[in-house]
């Protein structure tokens, strides 16, 4: 197997296409620290030099695994990280501002074990915060040197291009990466984000690319598996519901393309999306042995072909960020006007 680097979103920074996502380590997922120190050591040892964490996962002890697995080897690896979510109920505790972003990477510092973070990523967009503050108290974290670099996180296309103008009218630095989720089955970042990065010269990291499990070959019409994401979120894979045919269709053809090419489902699904940097996020050894099989798999013109008639460039056959939505959405307030000015 030979693993493929690139340069991070010009910071000069050089990463593994695959980025080794932590999620599944903690109590959420796999509750085992030593399995986790294993799983992150096999990735390493396979040329991976690319981690990526956030403290909201399992409430830090994702980070506190990932801290114990690079002792002794901290100087290779490019460590990520994230803020935002709430770790404990109360006020200021979450979102963008200064005040919570100076507690929180003193936080994730400590947990790593470590004196500086490589890249610190903003996980959703907050809007009770002008992005002017956020920009700000993240340039000051560069120059202070507790971390290298930032990004975000599932920002909407004009969202990262207000970002991108406040940074240069305010003569600060700006987002480098943006983390979206992309796979086979959810395209619509092709619309606009994609777009607005490589015009910004931004890296990409994606997560998600077996898009919640959906891609990992347990999915199947009329033979749906028993699997962990199943018994997190039992809606996205029910074949039941009218809302889930497009993904099972899918599923059926790009399973058949794989078999045509003599690779399992993951990996053309880790093949497609290694364009950009693909954050994989195994549960367990198995897990990591599949997705590092995708790591040498390049795919050809026909190939890409074939999956775009399958599912078309810039579509979502599901809602890829199901979790998380905008204000605008949930507050009905924002997109209706008053009844007496109607």
């Amino acid at each position: 197997m030979t693993m493929r680097y690139r340069v991070l979103g010009g910071t000069g920074i050089e990463v593994s296409h695959h980025c080794l996502g932590a999620m599944m380590f903690g109590h959420v997922a796999n509750s085992d620290h030593d399995e986790g120190v294993r799983i992150i050591h096999r990735a390493l040892d396979a040329g991976i030099n690319f981690v990526d964490t956030a403290d909201m996962y399992s409430a830090g002890e994702s980070e506190e695994i990932v801290g114990k697995a690079l002792q002794g080897r901290r100087d290779d690896v490019v460590l990520a990280t994230k803020v935002h979510f709430p770790l404990t109920e109360g006020r200021n505790r979450s979102g963008n501002s200064r005040r919570y972003i100076v507690r929180a990477v003193e936080d994730s510092l400590r947990r790593l074990g470590t004196d500086w973070i490589d890249l610190y990523q903003v996980h959703r967009p907050d809007y009770s915060t002008d992005v002017e503050e956020t920009l700000s108290v993240l340039t000051d974290l560069v120059r202070e040197g507790k971390i290298r670099a930032f990004g975000c996180s599932t920002f909407p296309a004009e969202e990262i291009v207000e970002a991108h103008h406040v940074a240069l009218n305010r003569g600060l630095m700006r987002f480098r990466t943006e983390q979206p989720p992309y796979s086979l089955l959810a395209r619509g970042i092709e619309r606009s984000v994609l777009p607005v990065c490589q015009r910004l010269g931004m890296g990409v990291l994606v997560w998600s690319p077996l898009a919640s499990g959906f891609l990992s070959g347990k999915h199947r019409k009329g033979a749906s598996a028993e699997a962990f994401r199943a018994t997190l979120t039992p809606d996205r894979f029910d074949e039941s519901l009218p809302r889930n045919a497009a993904k099972f269709d899918a599923v059926e053809e790009l399973a058949k393309l794989a078999d045509e090419m003599g690779v399992s489902l993951p990996a053309l699904a880790i093949a497609f999306v290694t364009t950009h940097s693909a954050i994989t996020g195994p549960r367990t050894m198995e897990h990591l042995e599949s997705l590092l099989e995708g790591a040498s798999l390049v795919l050809t013109d026909d190939v890409l072909d074939r999956i775009d008639e399958i599912v078309p460039p810039g579509v979502d056959t599901y809602d890829a960020n199901g979790v998380w939505k905008p204000a605008s959405l949930l507050d009905v307030h924002q997109r209706r006007r008053p009844l007496d000015q109607r």
